[in-house]
């Protein structure tokens, strides 16, 4: 991958700076990450949060490392961070002055210079494991200093804050570890390999009042204590160059050099970029990002995805959109086959479960579209392996699964899932919002969608001839499917053209259409298999595009509806009342994509046309969470992005999009 590097002028001011954020994972559900200036700016910062239960129960153990050079009587505080002063008002230590550039390439370089040292700490996970390697690169041009070494300690859930009246660990250490157990959970124990260096008492017990820009930005608590019981001293002779190696870990074995371990990850990262096959750097770069949402689940001992970083887990519907772009146009179809598995086994009454709970509970089904995109992302998987071994994966484990949601949404399951007599699906009612536009905030909901949704309608066509097919290849009697689809065809061409508009109706009660202008409707244009003519599908594709395409994603809702929210930001009840009313989506663009090349053909011209409506997501891997691609986005201009830092679904299908329908054509045009 083509490394991001930032430099100082990149950091500056510091509200821009302590803004760009970068993130690296464990393959387990842990994390690491921070702002690109090294301040924490948001609760869910830190450099070990280790996953307990994989890929949930995420505890924040290690916050930081600060760092500080002295050279005879001068030191310089290499820290970076914003805190509340004693009379309420906000300032910021000095640290990034010394910061002189940040080095995103798989793993997280920052490089200081400082009088006559110039020092680079870098980070990296062990993959598959809840350790975290820092090692620091230092070189002095003058005479003896001394780098000391003060790390941040905590035991909370990721979400929540620290605060020092709470905070109760059993501490010691040795030559070269610093061992911490929390009283909460004395089954914890936190190592801190120091690799050396003096180990001595700290002067201050806790680092109080760090404040966290992005809390303050959702006008939440912004405030974050940690323990800070040593500190790490190392002579730096003059004239000399040194590593210094710290792993931070919960494993009871772990290694001791933290080269090592990012030479390692890099050649993980090598690794994936070669079986992914891809020479163009947004291709590279989104496939290391889709490794971050690829994790192991320990309840079924497969692979699963974690639907956005920082704080979402696996959800059902978010998987099956991602899938593609994630596991198949990164050529990793075991993981794709167990993400499959895993979904299958947790099919009940046809449904596909929306999410499983941080807290490891039991999954909920509170969705009509995971099940009808599980159709979607098997179709996929097939066309992209298509082996007689991988058609037999799909007969034993997934097709019983599929036949039984066939029935179960014919005949009427949960949430008020039913197809009803011409042929389409009804979903939801009351308080339950069962598609993705699912805000409710106690008995308000946001978006209600009961009756027909178009996209689910046009899912549950593209799911009906997926089911025709395998059902002719499986040797099963077809024609129950296909007349199904048939039905689903004839009525939602009748009843979902808005010709007034010229579009899709968002919403069919009855016989009465919903003309709020939303882009659920371009799935009828870039699924697989489709209903409208091509007139029809070339007006759809013109209205989205001319009303909702915002650059880096699809705005959820016109800009001319008095409902339009421009911004999504401030406390949640204002975030709940923007999130599907004009909040640009990253992973709508995926579709968008696909249905512009369809309804406009792949000449030169179109896919450079198609490929330039990308240039706003090349330009924001830079700006929010660097080299991924965040949930939503503002709808109105500049589309600041907004929510979880980094989307399965926005990565997913970005990539997923741009390979097949930009990358693979512009080969079969040369």
């Amino acid at each position: 991958m083509k490394p991001f590097i930032l430099h100082q002028e990149d950091f500056m001011p510091w509200s821009a700076g302590v803004r760009k954020e970068w993130v690296l994972t464990n393959g387990i559900g842990g994390y690491a990450g921070s702002s690109v200036t090294g301040a924490h700016s948001r609760h869910h910062h830190g450099y070990l949060i280790a996953s307990f239960h994989p890929p949930v129960e995420r505890y924040v153990l290690l916050s930081k490392i600060n760092e500080s050079i002295t050279v005879r009587n001068e030191t310089f505080d290499l820290t970076a961070e914003q805190y509340q002063t004693p009379e309420g008002t906000t300032a910021y230590t000095e640290g990034i002055r010394y910061l002189t550039s940040f080095c995103y390439d798989g793993t997280v370089h920052f490089r200081y210079d400082a009088g006559d040292i110039s020092m680079t700490k870098n980070l990296a996970f062990v993959h598959g494991k809840n350790t975290i390697a820092i090692g620091y690169e230092i070189t002095n041009r003058g005479e003896q200093a001394v780098l000391q070494l003060t790390p941040l300690f905590n035991y909370r859930v990721h979400s929540d804050g620290g605060h020092a009246d709470t905070m109760d660990f059993t501490a010691s250490a040795n030559r070269n570890e610093i061992t911490l157990s929390p009283a909460s959970n004395t089954n914890v124990q936190l190592r801190l390999y120091t690799g050396g260096g003096t180990i001595s008492s700290s002067p201050v017990l806790y680092v109080r009042n760090t404040q966290l820009q992005k809390e303050l930005d959702v006008e939440a608590d912004a405030l974050n204590d940690s323990f800070t019981p040593y500190q790490i001293s190392y002579e730096i002779p003059a004239h000399s160059t040194l590593r210094i190696s710290v792993i931070g870990t919960i494993e009871e074995e772990y290694p001791l050099d933290a080269f090592a371990v990012m030479d390692a990850e890099m050649a993980r990262f090598a690794g994936l970029e070669q079986q992914a096959g891809y020479q163009d750097d947004l291709a590279v770069t989104l496939t290391i990002a889709a490794d971050h949402f690829l994790a192991y689940r320990q309840s079924t001992g497969l692979t699963t995805v974690l639907a956005g970083l920082p704080w979402f887990t696996d959800w059902g519907r978010d998987t099956m959109i991602a899938l593609t772009g994630l596991a198949l146009s990164t050529g990793r179809y075991r993981e794709a086959q167990e993400i499959l598995t895993t979904f299958a086994q947790y099919v009940r009454n046809g449904l596909v479960p929306n999410m499983f709970p941080d807290e490891g509970s039991a999954p909920l089904y509170n969705t009509a579209d995971a099940s009808m995109w599980y159709f979607y992302s098997v179709d996929k998987y097939l066309s992209y392996t298509g082996g007689s071994s991988d058609y037999d994966f799909v007969k034993e484990t997934i097709y019983p699964r599929l036949k039984e949601i066939i029935d179960a949404y014919a005949h009427g399951t949960d949430f008020s899932i039913y197809m009803e007599e011409d042929g389409l699906i009804h979903a939801g009612s009351g308080l339950d919002q069962v598609t993705w536009m699912d805000v409710r905030v106690g008995d308000w909901v946001a978006t209600p969608r009961h009756g027909k949704p178009v996209e689910i309608n046009a899912l549950w066509y593209n799911a009906l001839k997926v089911m025709e097919e395998l059902a002719t290849r499986f040797g099963d009697d077809s024609s129950h499917y296909r007349e199904m689809a048939e039905r689903t065809k004839d009525s939602f061409c009748r009843k979902f053209w808005n010709e007034e508009d010229g579009c899709l109706y968002d919403v069919v009660d009855g016989d009465i259409g919903d003309p709020t202008l939303r882009p659920n409707q371009i799935y009828a244009v870039s699924l697989p298999h489709r209903m409208l003519n091509a007139e029809r599908e070339k007006q759809v594709v013109d209205k989205v595009y001319d009303k909702l395409y915002a650059g880096t994603g699809l705005r959820s809702l016109s800009p001319d509806d008095p409902e339009y929210h421009p911004t999504y930001e401030g406390c949640l009840d204002k975030r709940d009342h923007a999130y599907h009313q004009g909040t640009s989506w990253g992973f709508l663009l995926g579709g968008f994509i696909t249905a512009y090349v369809h309804v406009y053909g792949n000449s030169p011209d179109i896919l450079k046309k198609a490929n330039a409506m990308l240039d706003p997501v090349r330009e924001h891997l830079w700006q929010g969470c660097i080299g991924s691609v965040a949930e939503i986005f503002d709808g109105d201009a500049p589309h600041t992005s907004r929510g979880c830092y980094a989307q399965a679904w926005s990565v997913g299908e970005i990539l997923r999009a741009y390979t097949e329908d930009i990358l693979w054509n512009q080969e079969g045009t040369e």
